[in-house]
């Protein structure tokens, strides 16, 4: 059961925020978008105190009345963390082959609906963020936005300038898809592998690992260490922290 009731504000028309009726759930911080279009075809979803199984309904959330099995459904207060993920952990609420997810590190903490702001691979660790406020978690992912994202990469060879240079000069694979670096910078080396800090502003699946794999490189390690100007610093494997709002507004410009 979910209590409490849906705010309204002195915002003018033309900031109304209108959303499905699954969008709207998630966008209260209430559960995912996947889970509020099932209860809203469970019929334990009303508007304005009328059931709605209709997954595509439009609501104004400044002005209608959600409610949840009789529980009205309220904004939840923004939430904004960091998480120090793990190797063998998925990024996701839920795994169908059983996997031990992210919201693992979790447990026990009362928090509202998060969800993960990108993703980091089950072999891939470090800086992985996690928020209810999906218009913020948007503007992070969003292409357009060019935020560097910050990696230390262990390679199972030496770093040649000839391979910094091709990393850096991009790799088209056979889907036509282009990888590249925006900067290569060697880290230290030894006699058979060596330490890279890639620094990427966008991110394909799967990026870094492609990007070497097509220049017949294997990646042994990869560290997300920072995300724009936040750094993972000495937060422990495993660890989370929430954010400050000078961070969380550093990150939104």
């Amino acid at each position: 059961m979910y209590s409490a009731r849906a705010k309204t504000n002195q915002a003018s028309t033309s900031n109304t925020q209108v959303a499905s009726l699954a969008r709207a759930l998630s966008k209260l911080g209430f559960c995912s978008r996947s889970e509020g279009e099932a209860r809203v075809a469970r019929g334990e979803v009303s508007v304005n105190g009328k059931v709605c199984v209709d997954i595509n309904r439009r609501v104004d959330l400044q002005r209608d009345q959600l409610s949840v099995n009789g529980q009205a459904v309220s904004a939840e207060k923004m939430v904004y963390l960091m998480l120090n993920k793990p190797r063998g952990l998925i990024t996701s609420a839920q795994d169908e082959k059983n996997r031990d997810t992210v919201f693992s590190c979790f447990e026990g903490a009362k928090l509202p609906h998060i969800g993960p702001v990108g993703r980091l691979d089950k072999a891939s660790e470090g800086l992985l963020l996690f928020t209810n406020d999906t218009q913020w978690a948007a503007r992070l992912t969003d292409p357009a936005s060019h935020l560097d994202k910050i990696y230390h990469v262990q390679i199972d060879s030496q770093a040649t300038p000839e391979l910094i240079a091709a990393m850096q000069a991009g790799a088209t694979l056979d889907d036509g898809t282009l990888l590249k670096a925006k900067r290569v910078t060697l880290l230290r080396s030894g006699e058979k592998n060596a330490w890279l800090e890639v620094v990427l502003d966008e991110g394909k699946n799967r990026h870094i690992r492609r990007l070497l794999e097509a220049n017949q490189i294997n990646t042994l390690r990869l560290m997300r260490v920072a995300i724009g100007g936040l750094g993972l610093g000495k937060l422990a494997k495993g660890e989370w922290r929430e954010l400050t709002q000078v961070e969380v507004a550093g990150l939104k410009t």
